[in-house]
Parts: structure tokens; C-alpha cells; sequence
């Protein structure tokens, strides 16, 4: 008897690697950018943490509304292709037989082979058939908005919390710089480790993702430094 074997897929990680790096990301961009900049602005660090926390709730709020509401339409639009399928099934089965094996001809199967194969797969389950082959939708692709939003939601907080864990322990003198560097680092590290797990370039992974934020948090602290400035 053969041991059971089960293989992980990359393409099975995609929705909620998806949500949780881009939740991360805009976690200790947004927090650190907002940090710089009223730190630049010569607030006290009390006003600093405030402004900080008051950041990471509404942000991680606003990323699982929007990750719910864009995963949820792409579910909604799922639902409908199946739908349309089950009333076809229930109304054309033969032109159903015919569009499956069409697909597996131009897969390069004979049409024979297609046939016998889309007659086979229809009677063990003929939606499945349909949405995987026609469709593109399968389990481990599937939209899960409830999922998506509390990855998102979850990995927004945790990113947020690492500038303001700076702020805490970071003396006043060197607060931006310490701000600045460690966001980078952590940018850098969420970077490379979203770039392995998803089997891409761990180099480009950290260098997009560094650049842009500190671009980000760069642009906010000058601005805080007008407002000081002008204040």
C-alpha cells in the first residue's frame, strides 16, 4: 500500500498571502509614515502614539472593509457563472458534453480521448467539471471574503504595531531615524519572505518594497517638517 502523498501548491496559498502581505505592508507604511510626520511636526510623543493607534485602527477597519467588499464581488460574480452553469447542465447536457470536450481538444487530447474524458468527468460531477475546466474556479482559488478580510485586517494591525513599538522604546532625540530604519527592515524582511513563499525574486521583492516605502514615509515627513516649520 502507498503511503498517501499530498502535495502544496503555491497557487493554494494565493488569497490569503495576498491579503496578509498587502495588509502588513500598508500596516507599517501608512503607521510609520503617519509617525514621521507628526513627529516631524515637533508633536510631544504622547500626541505621536495617539495619532499612531488612531491610524492602526482605522486602517486595519478601512483594509478588511475593502478586502471583504472586493473579495465578496468576485465571489458574487463565481456564484453567478455557477448558476448559469447549473441551468445549462439542466438544460443542454449534450451541448454541455460538447463544449468540455472542445475544451480538452484544444488541450491537445483526440477528440475521442476528449470525449470519453468530458463524459467521464460530467458524470461524477458535472458543476465541477464545468467550473474548473471552464470556469477557472476551483477550491483552492475560490474568493473567501471573510477570510481575506481578517487576514487583511489582522496583518494591517501587526504591521501598524511595530512603528509604535518604536515610538515607545525610541528615545526622543533619534525618534525618526529610528522610525525610518526599523520600518525599512521590517519593509525589507515582509519583502523577502512574500517573495520566497510565493516562489519569485527575493532580491526584487525587497528592493520594490523598500523603495516605495520609503518614498512614502520620506514625502510625510517633509511635510509634517512644513507644517512645524510654518506652525
Amino acid at each position: 500500500m502507498h503511503p498517501r502523498h499530498s502535495e502544496r501548491h503555491r497557487t493554494s496559498r494565493t488569497s490569503w498571502l495576498r491579503a496578509s502581505v498587502l495588509g502588513a505592508n500598508d500596516g507599517i507604511v501608512s503607521t510609520a509614515s503617519l509617525v514621521l510626520g507628526v513627529a516631524a511636526a515637533h508633536a510631544d510623543r504622547q500626541s505621536i502614539l495617539i495619532a499612531g493607534i488612531a491610524g492602526l485602527v482605522a486602517g486595519a477597519m478601512s483594509m478588511a472593509a475593502g478586502e471583504y467588499v472586493s473579495v465578496h464581488s468576485q465571489a458574487d460574480s463565481e456564484q453567478a457563472d455557477l448558476q448559469r452553469e447549473r441551468t445549462e447542465l439542466q438544460n443542454d447536457v449534450e451541448g454541455e458534453h460538447k463544449e468540455l470536450a472542445a475544451i480538452y481538444v484544444g488541450r491537445g487530447l483526440d477528440p475521442a480521448l476528449a470525449k470519453q474524458v468530458a463524459e467521464q468527468l460530467m458524470r461524477h460531477d458535472a458543476l465541477d467539471a464545468h467550473a474548473r475546466d471552464e470556469l477557472g474556479i476551483t477550491e483552492a482559488l475560490r474568493a473567501r471574503p471573510l477570510q481575506a478580510a481578517g487576514a487583511s485586517a489582522l496583518s494591517f494591525a501587526v504591521g501598524a504595531a511595530l512603528p509604535l513599538l518604536v515610538v515607545l522604546l525610541a528615545p526622543a532625540a533619534g525618534l525618526l531615524a529610528s522610525v525610518f530604519i526599523t520600518s525599512l527592515l521590517c519593509l525589507a524582511l515582509l519583502g523577502g519572505l512574500a517573495a520566497y513563499t510565493g516562489g519569485s525574486s527575493i532580491r526584487t521583492g525587497i528592493t520594490r518594497i523598500t523603495f516605495w516605502g520609503a518614498l512614502a514615509m520620506a514625502v510625510t515627513a517633509g511635510v509634517g517638517m512644513l507644517f512645524g516649520v510654518a506652525g
